[in-house]
């Protein structure tokens, strides 16, 4: 997507970039757009870099990116659907989504607590967009069917390497050689 400048429709909800800090773009504000991946959306606001959801995207006058699934038949969390919601999340800064990053090492699913436990790092540890990050992990992966609850755990052991990329996002990014 190009970067282009819209204006508010509505309030809209926001975080800031890197640390997740809750924010609002009121009304009628100018902000522009220089990223939209996975159903988010990077802006600049006040000089600032924050995120908005896909699903307040018409606050911001753009048709909204939802993740959506088929209506479940049983009280069962599907592992397939809990990684697709996790393809969803992409780096703000990369435009690669965390699974083919290598950054999500773990998804363990408590049937009975309906809670979906998370392992994943960053790509360095003094990385400042780890609230972000785990805010959007979150958030996707309740929208699974039968998901109450999203525990996600940062850890940085074992560090990330490039070679836990797909191979897809190292050609992506040009770090394939």
């Amino acid at each position: 997507m190009e970067r282009r400048m819209v204006v508010a429709q509505a309030d809209c909800p926001a975080r800031r970039v890197p640390d997740g800090t809750p924010l609002t773009i009121p009304k009628d504000t100018f902000v522009t757009i220089t990223q939209a991946l996975g159903g988010n959306y990077t802006v600049t606001y006040n000089g600032q870099m924050v995120r908005v959801d896909g699903t307040d995207a018409a606050n911001l006058g753009l048709e909204p990116e939802l993740l959506s699934f088929p209506q479940a038949t049983d009280d069962r969390i599907c592992e397939e659907q809990v990684w697709e919601a996790l393809r969803t999340v992409y780096d703000p800064e990369i435009p690669v989504d965390l699974v083919n990053l290598g950054l999500i090492y773990e998804v363990v699913i408590d049937p009975e607590q309906h809670q979906v436990d998370i392992r994943m790092t960053l790509t360095a540890p003094a990385c400042g967009m780890g609230p972000v990050l785990v805010g959007d992990v979150e958030y996707r992966v309740r929208r699974v069917p039968n998901v109450e609850t999203v525990k996600v755990d940062l850890v940085f052991d074992p560090p990330w390497s490039r070679e836990m990329m797909s191979e897809e996002a190292q050609l992506a990014t040009g770090m394939f050689f």
